[in-house]
């Protein structure tokens, strides 16, 4: 099995296990006890929160260790706006945080805070201009990742540092996908990140609050972990953690370049070899492992199957894989297509063959299972929208939104809405409106980006008696 799943969990880091089984014996103790094994566990763990505080460039003092990458984001969100509740209940955080951050917002605003959730560029970028257009007198904190963790665009910390500086306003930073494999970014108030993404054990959380940031934990007082988090420390995991970020961050530059030039490879080999892709993300400005691309008329559950019986573990962001079948909100947020979802995040190591291997079986799968959906006969899209020829006689069409031809698709789960739409429209003039009902909420999301990468236009949407929403599209 080919691992494609780094930027959910990158494998334990083999120094890493070593140091987790050694501490188990050495470290097993109180920490906070006076008494010789206590001692000795209080030095394992002063050395390993030495190690990561000179990773992130931080004091040992600003460093405390949480019960996982999603605590010490929540708390670091929950614990700045307590510190600062006198300036206001008002927070800024961008539409593409990890969903630990904006169910933390979410928290604030059940409490009688306020949120606004600032918009992001067609890569993922958060838009600066809407971020300081955002801030006010009574922001409180400020949250942005420093790398998407769908679809790896590095967020401009240093910028949104600077605007958030001149206010007076802390900044907050997810860094959970980019510690490690890129530079720290500088500016940022409070810092939360997630050992199991760098090779370290499951359960362990770095939370990172600079000294001059007003700071109040949301969890009841203990006296532990500079009374920000309650509870005893794992030590041998923090310490395992440690080994891991260090030997992550201190890894061979050549290895984090290799693994770029193989995301290249696959950003630009999938849309020559599988029509009908669109590769999402920034293609510079990105993290160095991982890239994701979605396909037009593929069920997401369905591609992911089918690429873990080829022998590969990836990831998805499409509506068709997730309990709630609502699309990823980063890539609702960026406006780009969700159907046929595929996250590939490469482990240290990676085997240039097994992403060769992938390259090649990929195009087959997805032209398998688009025949199975009845894909198999839609027309291309058009690279040039100028080159839709119109296939039915007569005068143009006026342009009104009167539907001329109206799908029904409602009960019918991504990507039917889609593939329906795009095997009709050509039964209509140029200039000609189809409706296309749905109670799929990805149809939201998927018809616009079908427009964007055919050359049609998407009028809007409008509630349809029969139940769901028309999406209207323009024949190009």
């Amino acid at each position: 099995m080919a691992y494609f799943d780094a930027a959910s969990a990158e494998p334990l880091n083999t120094a890493a296990r070593g140091a987790f089984l050694s501490a188990l014996e050495e470290g097993w103790a109180d920490p906070a006890r006076q008494y010789h094994d206590g001692r000795r566990a209080r030095m394992l763990l002063d050395a390993a929160r030495e190690t990561v505080a000179t990773v992130l460039g931080a004091r040992p003092d600003e460093v405390v260790f949480t019960g996982s990458g999603t605590q010490a984001a929540q708390l670091g969100l929950l614990g700045t706006l307590a510190g600062r509740r006198r300036v206001g209940a008002h927070a800024v955080v961008s539409a593409v945080e990890h969903s630990s951050v904006l169910h933390a917002a979410e928290l604030h605003e059940a409490g009688g805070g306020e949120i606004t959730r600032t918009v992001v560029d067609r890569t993922g970028r958060v838009d600066l201009k809407a971020l300081e257009a955002a801030l006010r007198d009574d922001t409180a904190a400020v949250a942005v990742q420093s790398a998407n963790h769908e679809v790896g665009t590095l967020q401009p910390i240093a910028e949104a540092a600077e605007l958030c500086a001149a206010r007076g306003i802390p900044l907050v930073v997810d860094a959970a996908q980019s510690v490690g494999r890129v530079a720290v970014p500088e500016g940022w108030s409070v810092l939360a990140a997630s050992a199991h993404k760098w090779g370290g054990p499951a359960g362990v959380g770095v939370l990172v609050v600079r000294k001059g940031t007003r700071y109040v934990s949301p969890l009841p007082y203990d006296e532990r972990e500079a009374r920000r988090v309650p509870g005893f420390v794992n030590v041998p995991a923090v310490v395992a953690a440690a080994v891991a970020l260090g030997a992550m961050a201190t890894s061979s530059d050549d290895e984090h370049r290799r693994l770029s030039a193989l995301v290249d490879k696959i950003r630009d080999r999938v849309p020559r070899t599988v029509p009908d892709t669109e590769v999402v993300g920034d293609p510079v400005a990105r993290l160095p492992h991982l890239v994701t691309f979605s396909c037009l008329y593929v069920d997401g559950e369905a591609l992911l199957t089918a690429l873990d019986r080829a022998g590969f573990a990836v990831s998805s962001g499409s509506s068709c894989t997730s309990s709630t079948l609502t699309p990823s909100h980063v890539l609702e947020a960026m406006g780009v297509l969700s159907q046929g979802n595929v996250r590939v995040s490469l482990p240290q190591g990676t085997p240039e063959a097994e992403v060769d291997r992938f390259l090649a079986v990929l195009p087959g799968i997805v032209a398998d299972l688009r025949a199975v959906t009845g894909a198999g006969g839609v027309p291309a899209p058009a690279a040039d929208p100028a080159a839709v020829l119109d296939a039915a006689a007569g005068e143009a069409v006026p342009e009104d939104d009167a539907p001329a031809l109206v799908l029904d698709a409602l009960g019918r789960r991504c990507p039917i809405p889609v593939i329906e739409l795009a095997r009709h429209i050509g039964e209509v003039p140029r200039g000609s409106v189809v409706a296309v009902l749905s109670d799929d909420e990805a149809a939201r999301l998927d018809v616009p980006a079908w427009c964007d990468m055919t050359g049609n236009e998407y009028v809007g949407e409008r509630p349809d008696e029969a139940g769901g929403t028309a999406y209207l599209v323009r024949r190009s």
